[in-house]
């Protein structure tokens, strides 16, 4: 699970500054769809990685005894 967490705030932090990136340079347009494209539903995904990963005080438990097995 630590590596999950990790590679979601690396995830998230690459894309808020490839955002960043393209709304302060502001660099042709292709790439800017481009990062559009691949950044945006990379940061939504990075953030519900983190918010996943972290658990409950109450379930912090079941977890180490049991496998995540999904919704």
């Amino acid at each position: 699970m630590k590596k999950l967490d990790i590679y979601s705030y690396i995830l998230c932090i690459i894309s808020a500054l490839l955002i960043l990136y393209c709304l302060i340079f502001n660099p042709i347009s292709w790439i800017v769809y481009a990062i559009a494209i691949i950044c945006i539903p990379l940061l939504v995904l990075s953030f519900g990685f983190i918010t996943m990963a972290k658990a409950k005080k109450d379930e912090e438990e079941e977890r180490r005894e049991e496998p995540f097995i999904g919704y």
